[in-house]
């Protein structure tokens, strides 16, 4: 047999963010990554024109659509685009997107805080669970300020369970900017052995 062709919805259409080259359909269908779509330049269906709407919904977003519909994209996205530490990095991955033509005032003025609890283990007993979950708060945490550390300035202790250390942040970084939670809590798929 021959190569079926791809599904219409892989197909570039006029306006679409348009790509030299086309993944697998396996690979296209499978990257949350923004940045790396944009910089490999692979397909990406702009859907950037709703930014302002997500703007105007309010400040507390909740995104409930089943697997694999792109709510790990549209938050990776929005990561790229609100934060601050990318807004050198904003004509090359938003320049030929409509939100890049008509962009926001709120585009790369924030710090963001991703967390995917996807990725906490949810073996073992009620207190290895809560270590494991705050293992993985502390270390984004203090991924967090070392990636800004350039703004924030000062270094950070954490202990467990440390969430409350985010809080104490420096009042002149908390005054500049605020903080976006990026929150993807997609099914963990870890199995055990059922008793």
């Amino acid at each position: 047999m021959g190569r079926r062709p791809l599904p219409s919805a892989a197909r570039v259409r006029p306006g679409a963010h348009s790509a030299r080259r086309l993944p697998s359909l396996a690979s296209l269908c499978s990257s949350s990554d923004f940045d790396s779509l944009i910089t490999r330049q692979f397909y990406y269906a702009d859907r950037t024109d709703q930014i302002p709407l997500l703007e105007e919904a309010g400040d507390q977003l909740l995104f409930l659509r089943p697997r694999r519909f792109g709510k790990s994209l549209l938050l990776s996205v929005l990561e790229s685009y609100y934060d601050l530490n990318q807004a050198d990095r904003f004509e090359s991955l938003f320049g030929n997107l409509a939100i890049g033509k008509n962009p926001t005032a709120e585009h790369s003025r924030y710090f963001v805080l991703k967390w995917d609890f996807s990725v906490v283990s949810p073996v073992g007993d009620g207190e290895e669970i809560k270590r494991n979950l705050y293992r993985y708060l502390n270390t984004r945490i203090s991924d967090f300020f070392n990636y800004y550390r350039e703004t924030l300035g000062n270094s950070l202790e954490i202990g467990s369970p440390g969430c409350h250390r985010l809080l104490s942040a420096p009042a002149e970084c908390r005054a500049a900017s605020r903080v976006i939670p990026c929150i993807s809590s997609s099914t963990n798929t870890t199995t055990s052995p059922m008793s």
